[in-house]
């Protein structure tokens, strides 16, 4: 990858492999981007994965693992490197939530609640840091062409939904970083921006029942059936 980063664009690219389930991941990622004489002027926490399934059958170690990497990981590469790029002039921190902030998801709880909390981590950082020269904000996609199924090991993780592309997410990151005045998150897409709102003006309870039909397998293998008896 970094001979293609490279080529394409003309800049250096190091990867620094490092397993962010473990609670030592985020002081040896700092220890040798600072190794390294890197000055960090923008920081994209992009990393996460999910679980699909009932809760109640889910592998306790696994969740873990989802926690750590999906929520304790933001946290704590944000502590690291926010002061940082507080000091260095402009710079911007993005943390990537997910259209699974706006609602309960039943059958991926632990991912829709850990997106809500980036989320809501992420807003909040956005007003503390509103006045100093580095921009932050969440960014929440929908469906992506991903290998976020393939790690989940279920196409039903993204419900059958319309699929947009890893380039829609960057190009939606990207405008909205270049706003005179950012705002403290943006949805990726338009269907998936009313979705949003749509959301908001429903009482919760429609929208956990709403949410629970959603990413029902048996709903989505019965309407595949019927169209294949249609075709």
């Amino acid at each position: 990858m970094p001979r293609s980063v490279r080529a394409r664009h003309g800049v250096e690219a190091t990867p620094i492999v490092a397993d962010l389930a473990s609670p030592t991941a985020t002081a040896a990622l700092r220890d040798q981007v600072r190794s390294a004489g890197v000055r960090v002027t923008g920081v994209i926490n992009n990393a996460g994965f999910g679980t699909f399934g009932e809760f109640v059958g889910d592998d306790p170690e696994r969740l873990a693992q989802e926690i750590a990497v999906d929520v304790s990981a933001p946290v704590l590469i944000t502590r690291a490197f926010l002061p940082d790029l507080l000091a260095g002039g402009p710079g911007f921190l993005i943390n990537v939530a997910s259209m699974a902030a706006y609602a309960p998801t039943p059958r991926m709880a632990v991912y829709g609640a850990a997106k809500a909390f980036v989320l809501s981590f992420t807003e909040a950082l956005w007003a503390e840091t509103r006045k100093t020269d580095v921009v932050v904000f969440a960014v929440s996609p929908g469906a992506t062409q991903t290998e976020f199924n393939s790690v989940v090991g279920t196409e039903d993780a993204t419900s059958g939904a319309a699929m947009r592309s890893a380039d829609d997410v960057v190009r939606t990151a990207l405008g909205h970083l270049a706003r005179r005045k950012p705002g403290p998150s943006v949805i990726d897409g338009t269907g998936n921006r009313w979705s949003a709102a749509l959301l908001g003006l429903l009482p919760r309870r429609v929208v956990a029942a709403l949410m629970e039909r959603v990413t029902d397998p048996a709903r989505r293998a019965e309407a595949s059936r019927s169209r294949s008896q249609a075709g």
